[in-house]
């Protein structure tokens, strides 16, 4: 596989490891529509099926448009491979079942997605796979519960939607010194403002409805390797369980990727423009964002990302009611779940994306009911703040 891995962040996303259409010379990568792929020969067909020749057979097996998706990511997050999935949490299902086994034992970001914590405890937890979810920021809890049959250390960082930070080059030592592997969900700094595999890691997610894809329209999931031999172990894995991706959803993330660093440098803009604002507001009652200075993991922040993101939470005096009032009040933001389109996102954690959670479960990993979860995104910023000013006037009648 050949990366380009000289080039700067802006060139790596528009040219990705592409090159024209050798059939027509189309600048863009085909869709390649097609379930089945044709054999010159018995031979031919045989060669494939044995692995002694390159080549296509089947979609679930493998896709021109689908493989070029994952020579860009991978390309984009320094690693030697990539597997696409249909969903991001397919990424995450397909790579726990690949790596865990009967008695296995987990550890993970409590304030993790909420959806992977939930088929963590309620789904794998049927086969005998136990887990541990902790504030992975405190280097002593990980330490303190690390067992004999732990094989993962999943991070998410920053995490979702507390904001909270973890030390991904710590992290990596300290799960291999006992001989686990450290996976990071990377999704909400994407691979512009963060690269786990450079500072250990042996696994990187992403959803790629996200960031990656931006433009809320599709959903899909990467899964991106430091190590060959993991690749390998994966990639069977994900190919008979049958959740890869399809070759329509792959062009249309690889048209989004195009766009990722302008949109990733905007957003952020707007988003630590916003924390400012909302820090200063009397009916605020605390902001968390890793660009401003109060963030427990600011200095972290900045040694191991090259930029805060476009993330964010806060909470308000008035509490949950106050909560509702505001993302009942704006006009501009758009009240929905996800994260990282072009399109600013407002919602409420604790009754939505995190709801599955039992609550004191949410509480202990700091999702309050008052916490507002923002994805900014790449709107004039006045807009935004004077839509996010009247809303929070509401919240005070």
């Amino acid at each position: 596989m050949t990366h380009h891995l000289k080039l700067g962040l802006l060139s790596k996303v528009i040219h990705g490891v592409s090159k024209p259409d050798p059939l027509f010379g189309g600048v863009s990568v085909p869709i390649y529509q097609s379930s089945t792929f044709a054999f010159r020969s018995a031979e031919h067909g045989a060669a494939l099926f044995a692995g002694e020749e390159k080549g296509y057979i089947y979609t679930r097996l493998g896709n021109p448009t689908v493989h070029a998706l994952e020579e860009c990511l991978a390309s984009l997050e320094n690693g030697v491979a990539c597997l696409t999935t249909a969903t991001g949490m397919a990424a995450i299902t397909t790579t726990f079942l690949a790596l865990l086994d009967q008695n296995s034992h987990l550890i993970s970001t409590a304030s993790v997605y909420g959806a992977t914590r939930v088929v963590v405890e309620k789904e794998f937890s049927r086969f005998g796979i136990r887990s541990t979810f902790i504030d992975t920021s405190d280097l002593k809890l990980i330490r303190q519960h690390m067992r004999p049959e732990t094989r993962i250390l999943f991070i998410e960082t920053p995490a979702n939607p507390t904001m909270a930070i973890t030390d991904i080059q710590a992290c990596a030592n300290l799960a291999h010194e006992h001989g686990c592997w450290l996976i990071v969900d990377n999704t909400f700094a994407s691979p512009v403002l963060q690269n786990p595999l450079d500072l250990g890691a042996d696994i990187v997610i992403h959803s790629l409805t996200k960031f990656i894809n931006g433009h809320s329209d599709v959903v899909g999931g990467a899964i991106i390797f430091r190590d060959e031999n993991l690749f390998g172990r994966v990639r069977r894995t994900l190919i008979n369980l049958g959740g890869t991706m399809d070759p329509h959803q792959a062009w249309l993330i690889l048209r989004g990727i195009k766009t990722l660093a302008l949109r990733i440098e905007k957003s952020q803009e707007n988003a630590m423009k916003l924390a400012k604002f909302l820090q200063n507001h009397p009916l605020v009652s605390w902001v968390r964002y890793p660009g401003l200075e109060n963030h427990p993991q600011y200095e972290l922040a900045r040694r191991q990302m090259r930029g805060p993101g476009s993330m964010l939470c806060f909470g308000l005096k008035g509490g949950y009611e106050a909560g509702r009032r505001l993302i009942n009040s704006v006009r501009l933001f758009t009240l929905a779940v996800s994260l990282g389109g072009i399109e600013t996102l407002i919602q409420h954690p604790a009754s939505m994306t995190h709801a599955a959670v039992p609550r004191e479960e949410r509480e202990e990993a700091g999702i309050t009911d008052d916490l507002i979860r923002l994805s900014v995104g790449c709107e004039d910023y006045e807009d935004l703040q004077a839509d996010l000013n009247q809303a929070l006037e509401k919240t005070a009648l």
